[in-house]
């Protein structure tokens, strides 16, 4: 794998991780408050988004840099 390649495998790792805190601390506080056990039922959410989110940051990587190539061509 190229410099190149690792690189952008953990910029998509370092912002699937980002994005996930900032969107479950979000959630979890609009749909059950900011109270007694926020950290835990945050956590326990985070902890599933997480791998979701990585995936999904790999699979839409090439669909997003093509539609932007197509857009900015």
């Amino acid at each position: 794998m190229t410099s190149k390649k690792k690189s952008q495998n953990l910029y998509m790792i370092i912002m699937s991780f980002g994005m996930s805190v900032i969107m479950c601390a979000v959630v979890t506080a609009a749909g059950t408050g900011i109270h007694d056990g926020y950290i835990e039922r945050f956590f326990k959410a985070w902890v599933f988004a997480f791998p979701v989110a990585v995936l999904a940051a790999f699979t839409m990587a090439p669909v997003a840099k093509k539609l932007v190539d197509k857009i900015t061509k």
